[in-house]
């Protein structure tokens, strides 16, 4: 019986603790890079900094992921390539707040219309008869 005591204090204290361990600040992640790796660059640095930065961040990453998935092989390479060049871009703003989310505009905008040609390339294919 005096083993089952400290098991139940520990778990009595830790469910008495979750509420506040998830309470507790944690640090700002955005959906491209880890925000507590050491050393990073100036533009990544403002990003994981500025909340609006990072929610766009976030945006920017889920787009270009879903994008990039449903493209045929031969797109994918062309949207890759254009990532790198973007992300270049993106770095030569450094901490420059209004350079970065101009250029997130920007890089969303091209993803937007990526994923229209998306859909007009579905819209022109024909309906899949069904097979008995």
């Amino acid at each position: 019986m005096s083993r089952t005591r400290p098991v139940i204090s520990t778990l009595a204290a830790f469910t008495l603790a979750s509420p506040l361990l998830i309470a507790l600040p944690q640090p700002l992640q955005a959906a491209s890079f880890d925000c507590r790796t050491p050393g990073l660059a100036p533009d990544e640095a403002a990003i994981c900094q500025n909340i609006d930065l990072n929610d766009t961040d976030v945006r920017m990453v889920t787009t270009f992921e879903l994008l990039r998935e449903v493209l045929p092989m031969g797109s994918r390479g062309a949207l890759e390539t254009s990532q790198i060049e973007w992300l270049e871009k993106r770095r030569a703003c450094e901490a420059n707040l209004d350079c970065l989310a101009a250029a997130y505009a920007s890089r969303m905008a091209e993803l937007r219309n990526g994923v229209g040609e998306v859909l007009s390339l579905i819209e022109g294919v024909p309906p899949t008869q069904e097979v008995n």
